[in-house]
């Protein structure tokens, strides 16, 4: 018989949406009559943009032509879909990224849990609390913690507390680390990090040689104009920063499947000598050994974004899911409900009322109101008493979730 990773069995409790959706699939057994809205795992619902799916369909077709079919494409990327990145995302915003330094990739989820591959395991791991569980939980699983703490937490990694009172802002960790784990706009809060902060973090990460892993997968949505959309608008982040996108919330491609991740030439490890390794050529080794990119259909669909009509139909997709946020934020603020996020992120964090723990008010919502959320525990200790809501639901369902939850809380 085989033996297992024990890390895996490290791991306190199934994956937060697989718990989701396993209460969920009680309610609806014990209640088939019942008609949920899902306002809880944050996955699309609008249909890809008229301009996505054109690409896609002549992509189809490149396909069935044998001058026109691809096999095996670039291990990084096409470069008509690097190009449009490094132009739109990045030179647009005054920052110049390689093409060499693109890898796009089937999803911002894998690359966030793959890239700890790259950096040893006795590695010291920072990350916030509330985080997005993929940070914590592919760092249990490469052996990089101790067992779970009764409150959650993992020994080894060090946790930054994010609270209301510092309005979810995490602070610089009190001892030397080597990787720190930054989502901005941030899943679950939906809070912001000025370019102030920012480059605090920054600064930190250089004068201690760490690396920052910044999860950049919602920055379509920020509306401040001060707030910087990547990190690599902060000066020096290149030397210290790995940056990570997604097309999922962008447009549309939760079932589609593409993103990106930057790795800058400047950044640099460490081998067991000291001396200096690159995590840009480290990262290619990997992907190149374990990965194929993404495929030229999904490719050229993601390319015709960067167009001009492109550019309209996505940025009117995310101006609905922000008015969405927009509704959810007032209703429950009406309804006495404290509430943060949904100003820069499709997130809004919902205070759970006195006394009331943040599972027993997701099962409260399901069993009362029908309407599912994302219980904040799940994300870390932090999270305790908190409730996140998506925008990502249909504008009728919104409103209508909205309402049901305001009459059961009267």
């Amino acid at each position: 018989m085989a033996r297992v990773n024990e890390h895996y069995l490290k791991l306190r409790s199934s994956y937060l949406f697989a718990e989701i959706a396993r209460r969920v699939k009680a309610f609806q057994a014990a209640h088939p009559g019942a008609r949920l809205i899902r306002l809880g795992i944050g996955d699309v619902t609008q249909p890809l943009a008229p301009a996505v799916v054109s690409a896609l369909h002549e992509a189809v077709d490149d396909m069935a032509r044998a001058e026109t079919f691809k096999g095996y494409g670039p291990d990084t990327g096409y470069d008509f879909l690097l190009e449009k990145i490094a132009a739109h995302d990045y030179g647009a915003r005054g920052v110049k990224v390689g093409l060499d330094e693109i890898f796009v990739s089937d999803g911002a989820k894998q690359d966030s849990g793959n890239i700890q591959e790259i950096f040893s395991v006795d590695s010291v791991v920072a990350l916030t609390d509330p985080v997005y569980p993929v940070y914590a939980d592919s760092n249990v699983m490469a052996g990089r913690t101790g067992p779970a703490q009764d409150n959650g937490r993992y020994d080894g990694l060090v946790y930054l507390a994010c609270t209301a009172e510092t309005g979810f802002e995490p602070p610089l960790p009190d001892r030397r680390v080597d990787l720190i784990y930054l989502c901005y706009p941030n899943n679950p809060t939906g809070a912001v990090l000025t370019r102030a902060a920012l480059a605090r973090w920054v600064d930190h990460a250089r004068r201690n040689e760490s690396v920052i892993l910044f999860d950049a997968a919602y920055e379509a949505y920020i509306r401040d104009t001060e707030i910087p959309h990547s990190i690599y608008e902060v000066e020096g982040a290149r030397e210290v920063a790995i940056e990570f996108r997604s097309f999922s919330k962008t447009a549309g491609f939760t079932g589609t499947r593409c993103a990106f991740t930057v790795v800058p030439k400047e950044l640099q490890g460490r081998n067991a000598q000291g001396e200096p390794v690159s995590l840009n050529a480290l990262w290619l080794r990997r992907q190149t050994t374990k990965y194929n990119a993404a495929p030229y259909v999904v490719q050229k669909g993601a390319g015709a974004i960067y167009t001009g009509e492109g550019q309209k139909q996505v940025r009117a997709q995310v101006d609905s899911y922000m008015e969405n946020a927009r509704v959810i934020r007032e209703g429950l603020a009406a309804a006495g409900l404290t509430v943060f996020g949904g100003r820069n992120a499709p997130y809004v964090w919902v205070k759970t009322p006195a006394g009331v723990t943040s599972w027993q008010f997701f099962d409260r919502l399901l069993n009362e109101a029908h309407v599912v959320g994302t219980p904040g525990s799940g994300f870390g200790p932090a999270g305790e008493g908190y409730f996140r809501l998506t925008g990502f639901g249909a504008r009728d369902q919104t409103e209508e979730a909205v309402e049901r939850i305001k009459q059961r809380l009267r």
